[in-house]
């Protein structure tokens, strides 16, 4: 009797842990399978990027960013009204999609090896490169070796400051580099003569120069090459593959070029054709 009793409890726990699952995650074990499921999906996304990931005064948001988000999300089957976005700084990006806080991450999000070892990347949807903004009437920065001697602001856990942490070395960047949260946080540092430059992908730069005409502007000599993907929880490969098929639909159908252009205005000119996805 009581070895009965003991398997009926074993069996009520066992059940009790997979209704628990079952509610953490759905039942879903792709984000396809969410997607499907639920027809609701959280996004992060930066809030404070003009073109890119904007939070408006009326509390809706815009940007080339969540333009892809919507349209991925509605390939995935789910509808406007069931897209929750969340903000994704720089440095919590991984942390956000590995605590299962967002379903997925589209925010100007570069694809690097490093960060393939703890997350997955679909895309890439957009190739940019890591440029310099300064104030307007600024002359003495014409490069990245220009930077040497002078102060930068970058974003945390952005991998534009590492970059040039790596070139100019760790005095350098103990004395010249000041990190903010965001980007939009070195704006006023910027504005101020606090520091001298702001550096990350030119198409971040960009959308800050556009938002406040005539006071910076954007060197143009770009360094790096920046790939921007979708981030989802490592080894989703069902997840990966619906949202490049996505991702692919949005470069032949018009809407890609449609959305550079309305998020970056002038700045969209200077890119001229989709990238191709890089699938594994």
């Amino acid at each position: 009797m009581t070895r009965m009793r003991f398997g009926a409890g074993l069996l009520a726990l066992a059940a009790l842990a997979t209704g628990l699952t079952a509610c953490g995650n759905s039942g879903a074990d792709s984000i396809v399978d969410k997607a499907k499921n639920d027809k609701k999906l959280v996004i992060g996304i930066k809030i404070d990027q003009p073109g890119w990931g904007l939070k408006k005064p009326d509390g809706s948001y815009g940007g080339f960013d969540v333009d892809v988000a919507r349209y991925v999300a509605k390939e995935l089957g789910v509808p406007e009204s069931g897209i929750t976005f969340k903000e994704a700084q720089s440095a919590n990006r991984e942390p956000f999609i590995q605590q299962g806080q967002v379903d997925m991450v589209v925010a100007t999000y570069s694809i690097t090896d490093e960060r393939k070892k703890k997350i997955s990347f679909a895309g890439p949807y957009l190739v940019t490169g890591q440029d310099i903004l300064v104030r307007a009437d600024d002359t003495s920065i014409t490069g990245v070796d220009s930077l040497k001697d002078k102060k930068v602001c970058g974003a945390q856990g952005s991998s534009s400051p590492k970059r040039l942490a790596e070139k100019f070395g760790a005095e350098w960047e103990s004395k010249n580099l000041t990190q903010q949260q965001g980007y939009g946080a070195c704006l006023p540092l910027l504005e101020n003569k606090q520091v001298d430059a702001i550096s990350t992908d030119a198409t971040i730069l960009a959308g800050f120069a556009a938002q406040f005409p005539g006071k910076f502007k954007l060197i143009g000599q770009p360094f790096s090459e920046e790939k921007y993907g979708i981030g989802i929880k490592k080894d989703d490969k069902a997840g990966r593959d619906a949202i490049n098929n996505a991702i692919e639909k949005f470069f032949k159908d018009g809407s890609w070029r449609k959305a550079l252009d309305a998020n970056l205005g002038e700045f969209g000119k200077y890119f001229t054709s989709p990238p191709s996805v890089e699938r594994y």
